[in-house]
């Protein structure tokens, strides 16, 4: 497995269409993700009927409805949910959801989901919290819209219950996150107060900064994704279309090799090119055999093929072997 774990989130953007889910799958192979996550939720365990919609949800759908309205058209039945974990698992591609609801955790967990990951509006959610912990799988917990007393009561919550592999994620809940808003030092913050791994939870329009997550130490990166932008739904158009995915996720990769293993040494393209980059002690005119070497007769020169300049100071005053004619490399 990759060094950092890359999450697909289809989220709803499927609009409630298995087919249009099942596109997203294949569409997540072929951009080089490591798992593909969707959002399990009963509309009527997770809302009232009066709860409003968000300001970018409004923004996004171009009308106002209740959030109730909104989910039913976008749930996926448990049947449903089980023919996606089977599809998954024949391309070879890890299946997430997140649950939202008691129910749902129940059922992700009948259909042996590895791992899973809180949403941040769970974060402060007691019986949710300590359901998921129950369960002593790897979880994964995104922190938008909190600060660091409320991941230390989720991590405190989630420890007692018995889950101890956990990764933070830091992110902001709004869709898209404007850059002013996105606060990527947080994530080391969050590292060094409370010793875990860490990662992010992108939400901006681009695919710089979930790159610059990764080159800060993510472990995790998880982007929204869509198969195209200008599809109806709450979700598209802070998400990313396939060849945007497939780019952030090259670079992504290309990070993690260029990050090394943190030892400053010469590499092997290096060591080639320091025959020609570096220099050596070079006569500046024609010196004699016995003759002294000094500041007048040596320069320093390319190539790097003869005595270093390092050791300036332990030829000068020294004799010559033998005779050097101007722009020979000196030898001891």
């Amino acid at each position: 497995m990759n060094n950092i774990f890359i999450i697909a989130e289809a989220g709803v953007n499927h609009n409630g269409d298995i087919n249009i889910a099942k596109k997203m799958i294949d569409n997540a192979i072929l951009c080089g993700v490591d798992a593909i996550k969707f959002q399990t939720f009963n509309s009527n365990n997770l809302v009232t009927k009066d709860a409003k919609q968000a300001k970018y949800q409004i923004n996004n759908l171009k009308e106002e409805t209740s959030q109730l309205e909104m989910l039913k058209k976008l749930e996926l039945s448990h049947e449903q949910y089980k023919d996606l974990k089977k599809y998954c698992e024949e391309k070879n591609i890890i299946f997430l959801s997140s649950p939202f609801d008691l129910e749902s955790i129940d059922f992700l967990d009948s259909i042996e989901m590895k791992i899973f990951k809180i949403p941040s509006s769970e974060i402060d959610n007691v019986p949710y919290l300590r359901k998921i912990a129950m369960l002593k799988k790897k979880v994964i917990l995104s922190t938008g819209m909190s600060n660091l007393s409320d991941i230390e009561f989720a991590l405190d919550t989630l420890r007692t219950g018995g889950t101890e592999d956990i990764v933070i994620l830091h992110c902001n809940t709004d869709y898209p996150t404007k850059m002013e808003d996105v606060n990527l030092k947080a994530m080391e913050t969050i590292r060094n107060a409370f010793k875990t791994p860490v990662g992010y939870s992108d939400h901006t329009s681009g695919i710089e900064v979930a790159i610059a997550a990764a080159a800060l130490g993510a472990t995790v990166i998880e982007k929204h994704f869509t198969l195209d932008r200008n599809m109806t739904g709450p979700d598209h158009k802070a998400s990313l279309e396939p060849f945007e995915l497939r780019n952030m996720v090259i670079a992504i990769r290309n990070i993690e090799i260029a990050l090394g293993n943190g030892i400053k040494h010469q590499t092997l393209s290096e060591k080639v090119n320091s025959i020609v980059g570096r220099k050596s002690l070079v006569a500046k005119v024609h010196i004699k055999a016995n003759e002294v070497f000094t500041e007048k007769n040596l320069c320093i020169k390319r190539p790097g093929t003869g005595v270093s300049p390092k050791n300036w100071d332990y030829v000068i005053g020294k004799k010559a072997k033998r005779d050097f004619q101007k722009d020979e490399l000196i030898d001891l």
